[in-house]
């Protein structure tokens, strides 16, 4: 099985990701959190700019999809992290893992610049960051999540939403 979190930088994906490894873990303990940040870094593919590039960008999705593929076959559960900007590669997941749910945390982009948890949206109006999700690279909304997350408030209940999210995972 395979929970897809997706959403723009500062959507809350990896803080709701953890909660819900660790709850599905607690029932099923071959369990593993794949966050698209740390995955760039385990990658090396983290350095400069070309990385954040469209093709820099579809190079890294591809090897996070591989690698979450590997794990299902495997019977292991992945809950995974990633801004997820393409289209297509969300529908070809709806048919090439075993169980696919996919979540859209979804904020608007207003809302994500006033937080800039990592920086990104202020370096990129000050002119110094290009390729950021959002800003200069287009973020499509997916065409049919699983479940749409509003993440625009502050402080959710990351215990309830992810407690809520194990359930409907496990009632489809």
């Amino acid at each position: 099985m395979v929970i897809w979190l997706i959403g723009l930088s500062g959507s809350g994906k990896t803080t709701l990701g953890r909660e819900v490894a660790c709850q599905l873990r607690k029932l099923e303990p071959n369990t593993v959190l794949l966050d698209g940040d740390e995955l760039r870094q385990v990658f090396s593919h983290d350095s400069g700019n070309e990385p954040y590039t469209v093709e820099g960008r579809r190079q890294n999705a591809n090897r996070i999809t591989a690698l979450c593929g590997m794990l299902d076959r495997q019977g292991i559960n992945v809950v995974c992290c990633i801004l997820s900007i393409f289209q297509d590669m969300r529908l070809t997941n709806k048919v090439q893992f075993s169980h696919y749910f996919e979540i859209f945390m979804d904020a608007p982009l207003e809302i994500l610049k006033s937080r800039d948890t990592k920086g990104l949206y202020a370096a990129a109006g000050r002119g110094e960051m290009k390729n950021v999700v959002g800003i200069d690279i287009p973020f499509q909304r997916p065409l049919s999540p699983d479940l749409i997350i509003d993440s625009s408030g502050e402080n959710p209940e990351v215990g309830q939403l992810s407690a809520m999210i194990l359930e409907k995972v496990r009632s489809q």
